[in-house]
């Protein structure tokens, strides 16, 4: 693969992320708002000393690393690179300050394309396309603990100002059951182009016919939801939904609230009415399981999500598999038969994590464009809700 073919993903990844703290205050990247979230400075430095602990290190030869302290500070959970920052204490880094960290970033950005300029070789270039893919993750997740922080100011501030005023969707399409037809099926991702490891080796799956939704349960649905007690019916939730809904009083979606109004939401635009005819977002497993028990329905598995998004009859006929809201499946995280993780401390990239996780799939509206595909496989805890998560439902045929 040649520089230039290499560089310019690199170049603009890393751009697109300096971007994202455009009109962000010091405080505003350094503060933590829970202990799930972390905050903008930490997601800047991380991604770079991603790529300074496992580019630089192991292929330029006599790379330096910039702060020696970087690697306790920004290591997220690589047990086997060393001790670390504990995660619930990251808010805590007042130092290093924004500058030095964006002086980080520049640092390694020029060692990154020097290197590319006098190395190549396929092990190289998968490294550096891991590096590309997991900064964009951390886009995401950068935008996500941005809005949840600001949710916590009574300012109500906006990441970005609206830019326009946009009318609430009046005409939301109707909602169809798309016949999806069973059997053997191929799942996960195949040896072409990139995926994570999670999402390998492509395998067979026995699926019985079923029918998905063509669009995502929608903002006035959940309404009707609420106003029909689904929060208050425990015979509709699990036991430990239930259990996590007293003990945090749930009963709307995270960020909704009673204006004089109506509902408001806050959202990366500051607080907004809530639009009746958008997707729902910001719902847990235990929430989404709740509301499609109460219509009679039931989450999709993973692999007929993927099936129904990449058979050629049935993926043209279903509205915002991408774009919108990470969709819950029933589905456990755990690993495809036959995975096996890889060698060394990039071996705990995902494999560490198959327990206690429920899978979504598709993207949201702030997941980077071109990151989403059919067979990726983001996962939470069933009762997180920070993340711009929603649903599909499915029923058997």
């Amino acid at each position: 693969m040649s520089f230039d073919v290499q560089h310019q993903p690199y170049l603009r990844v890393r751009a697109a992320t300096r971007s994202l703290i455009d009109g962000l205050s010091d405080a505003d990247a350094t503060v933590q708002s829970m202990d799930d979230a972390s905050p903008a400075k930490w997601h800047l430095a991380h991604t770079t000393w991603f790529f300074e602990t496992f580019v630089l290190l192991p292929f330029a030869q006599g790379y330096r690393v910039f702060d020696e302290h970087f690697g306790f500070l920004f290591n997220s959970y690589y047990d086997a690179v060393g001790e670390r920052q504990p995660r619930s204490q990251r808010g805590l880094l007042t130092r290093p300050a924004l500058q030095r960290v964006l002086d980080y970033r520049d640092y390694v950005d020029a060692a990154v394309l020097r290197l590319l300029e006098s190395a190549a070789g396929p092990a190289l270039s998968e490294r550096l396309e891991l590096g590309i893919h997991h900064e964009q993750q951390h886009q995401e997740l950068l935008l996500t603990d941005i809005l949840h922080l600001f949710a916590q100011n009574p300012l109500q501030p906006a990441w970005r100002p609206a830019p326009r005023a946009v009318p609430p969707a009046s005409t939301p399409a109707g909602l169809r059951w798309i016949e999806v037809p069973g059997g053997v099926v191929s799942i996960g991702a195949g040896s072409e182009g990139f995926a994570f490891d999670s999402e390998r080796p492509r395998h067979e799956a026995l699926l019985r016919p079923f029918r998905l939704a063509s669009r995502l349960v929608l903002n006035m649905e959940w309404q009707a939801f609420m106003q029909e007690g689904g929060y208050q019916e425990p015979s509709l939730w699990l036991a430990d939904g239930w259990e996590r809904l007293r003990l945090e009083r749930w009963a709307c979606p995270l960020y909704w609230r009673s204006g004089m109004h109506g509902w408001e939401q806050m959202t990366l635009q500051g607080l907004q009415p809530v639009d009746p005819g958008a997707p729902v977002r910001h719902i847990s497993f235990f929430e989404a399981d709740a509301y499609a028990r109460w219509t009679g329905k039931r989450l999709p598995t993973e692999c007929e999500w993927e099936h129904a998004a990449t058979a050629p009859p049935t993926r043209s006929e279903f509205a915002d598999l991408y774009g919108e809201a990470w969709q819950w499946t029933s589905s456990a995280f755990g690993p495809y038969p036959g995975f096996k993780a890889p060698a060394g401390a990039i071996g705990e990239y995902n494999g560490k994590f198959m327990n206690g996780q429920r899978v979504l799939r598709g993207g949201s509206c702030v997941t980077p464009d071109g990151h989403s595909r059919a067979t990726y496989r983001n996962f939470f805890q069933p009762e997180k809700r920070w993340q711009f998560s929603g649903l599909r439902l499915a029923e058997d045929s």
